[in-house]
């Protein structure tokens, strides 16, 4: 829109229907533009899952959850979340993890199975305690999956 100053009060005023185009013009640029970002959103996530389903867990992503576990003991908590992954990426869309299946473990894929299976080797024989949730529900559906570590004694 023109600033005040770069209005001319002697010019001839737009027409109603010139004004409509400059609205629709508007709309239309919006529309492009929000188009353009759900293009790079779907991007990030496809790429996010090839990632997920075809590399395996990296140092840094280890170091991550160590570093996510220390944070939690020196803020005086028994838990933590360690990682997390949209449900969409489990065979069964989470529905086994969000039910209380117990065997949800089987429906983990890629490097949701592999931190699964890193846990049953180093951590639960350390006393960890594993649990998976869902953790968001966009629209009513499961969204993202979040692990989280327990060192909690266990209760009597």
């Amino acid at each position: 829109m023109p600033e005040k100053h770069d209005i001319d009060a002697g010019a001839k005023p737009l027409s109603a229907e010139e004004l409509r185009k400059q609205v629709l013009q508007r709309e239309m640029e919006e529309m492009d533009k929000d188009r353009k970002l759900k293009a790079i959103q779907e991007q990030k996530h496809a790429d996010f899952a090839a990632d997920f389903l075809k590399k395996q867990v990296t140092e840094e992503e280890i170091a991550m959850v160590r570093r996510l576990v220390a944070n939690a003991v020196r803020d005086g908590k028994f838990e933590a979340m360690v990682y997390s992954f949209p449900s969409e990426l489990c065979s069964d869309s989470g529905r086994a993890i969000n039910s209380g299946d117990r065997d949800w473990p089987e429906t983990l894929q890629g490097k949701a199975k592999e931190f699964f299976e890193r846990y049953q080797t180093y951590g639960k024989p350390q006393g960890y305690k594993l649990k998976a949730m869902i953790i968001s529900f966009p629209g009513g559906m499961p969204g993202d999956v979040g692990f989280f570590l327990n060192w909690a004694p266990d209760k009597a």
